[in-house]
């Protein structure tokens, strides 16, 4: 229904409202920090538009990347940046002599101006090996291993210029960096074999592998815990089963859980304002209240089960021999260091 489709975006933007588009073809399986083809919807829309409003109005088009430290886990950090504006006016003369070619060109701009405002890793193949660097080093937008004294925005930047260069240097023929690829695995899959977290294990090793941290948070949100468990774990527990046995493309639980979520947790608590002013205290405004609390509740639940795993992993490093891994990780940086100039 293309034709459809197109002529009520055209309705909104004649009326001066914006229309956000997700301009990509398809979705990854697995999140990779890259962009996919863009399709030339946008750019049509804008010109029919256009000609539909005789070229009286101004039309614009910017792009907008939305960069995630990872899109499927919650709180974690999140950058949007926006490019300048594209005036599809200034392009009359060129699209009315030809129109599929001006299509084509403004696709390409607008496919250059987004991969501005992400990092976009070129070759698929190589973003776990960008991903592994981001974290050896820190620097970068990884959700787990990332200095957070740096503020996000160099971060996003450090990012961007690691993906760049990659994308010039680091190739299939390059052997010395291909090695070091190999190697940030060998170590990675080590780290997996032992149920060890690059995270705890940096902190362990750099002497912030307290636990004190996780205990006071594990004390404080217990109430809250409680709270969240009772209203919220078993529509959740169920939710997450239908979920993942429904939907065979994992890159859409996520949305798809906080959705049904908020739907179905929200509807079969409803109950909790009677039974609040019956049992409890004899006001519906203190029940409702309570009521709009239940979301963080089950937020403070699940961030108790994700404190409480730190706490037992801290536990378990504490009992091992780390120290022939951590001059393992060592000699990765340094060869890191190396061989990547913006690392």
């Amino acid at each position: 229904k293309n034709e459809e489709v197109f002529n009520t975006c055209a309705k909104i933007l004649s009326a001066g409202r914006n229309l956000l588009i997700f301009g990509e073809g398809f979705t990854d399986d697995v999140f990779i920090r890259r962009l996919k083809p863009v399709k030339k919807g946008a750019v049509r829309i804008g010109f029919i538009t256009l000609e539909k409003l005789n070229w009286k109005k101004k039309i614009y088009i910017a792009t907008v990347g939305v960069n995630y430290s990872d899109p499927n886990e919650m709180r974690s950090d999140l950058l949007v940046s926006t490019s300048d504006k594209i005036c599809l006016n200034d392009y009359k003369e060129e699209f009315l002599a030809n129109p599929n070619k001006v299509i084509n060109d403004l696709t390409k701009r607008i496919e250059e101006l987004l991969k501005e405002q992400l990092t976009h890793v070129e070759d698929a193949k190589m973003a776990p090996f960008h991903e592994n660097v981001m974290k050896l080093t820190r620097k970068g937008m990884n959700v787990d291993c990332s200095d957070h004294s740096i503020q996000l925005e160099h971060r996003w930047k450090y990012s961007q210029q690691l993906a760049h260069w990659f994308n010039a240097n680091v190739h299939e023929e390059n052997g010395t960096l291909i090695a070091l690829k190999h190697e940030c695995e060998s170590y990675f899959s080590k780290l997996k074999k032992k149920k060890i977290e690059e995270r705890d294990f940096f902190e362990m090793m750099t002497n912030k592998g307290s636990r004190i941290k996780e205990l006071i948070h594990l004390i404080v949100l217990f109430p809250f815990a409680i709270l969240g468990l009772i209203h919220c774990g078993i529509p959740y527990y169920f939710i997450k089963r239908f979920v993942e046995k429904s939907f065979k493309r994992r890159v859409f639980w996520s949305s798809v859980k906080l959705l049904l979520g908020m739907i179905i947790i929200g509807l079969i608590n409803i109950p909790v304002i009677f039974i609040f002013y019956n049992f409890v205290y004899p006001s519906y405004w203190l029940g409702f209240l309570y009521y709009a609390c239940v979301g963080l509740f089950g937020l403070a639940a699940y961030m108790w089960f994700r404190y409480f795993k730190r706490y037992k992993a801290k536990g378990a490093l504490k009992r091992m021999d780390l120290k022939t891994l951590w001059e393992e990780r060592q000699q990765l940086l340094a060869e890191i260091k190396r061989l990547i100039p913006v690392a």
